[in-house]
């Protein structure tokens, strides 16, 4: 767990370190970077609100859902996801219900 906290601590700091940076090396990529804010940042700010209290896996899990997505924001948890596959999946059995399982739960929603 720490080291996954050093991690983000060191993801976290490059990406808000960067328009400093920046700044130093390239006034005019700076000053164009401090009028648009940066778009990492942003997705990184609004998953860590939308993650709340997750903790451990789930959060890792959904954070890295999350920051890939393009914009779009999971409208389910892994454990919702799976209580309503199971639900459709109804009275399948064996290769089809695994089938529809796999299909199920890797689709986005």
């Amino acid at each position: 767990m720490k080291m996954q906290s050093l991690i983000a601590a060191i993801v976290l700091g490059g990406a808000l370190a960067s328009p400093a940076f920046a700044q130093t090396a390239a006034p005019a990529a700076a000053a164009s970077a401090a009028t648009s804010p940066n778009s990492q940042q942003n997705k990184m700010k609004a998953c860590n609100t939308q993650a709340g209290d997750k903790k451990g896996d789930e959060r890792k899990a959904f954070m890295k859902q999350c920051l890939s997505a393009a914009g779009v924001t999971p409208t389910m948890s892994q454990q919702e996801r799976m209580k309503a596959c199971n639900t459709q999946a109804g009275d399948k059995k064996g290769d089809d219900r695994k089938a529809f399982m796999k299909q199920c739960l890797t689709t986005k929603s």
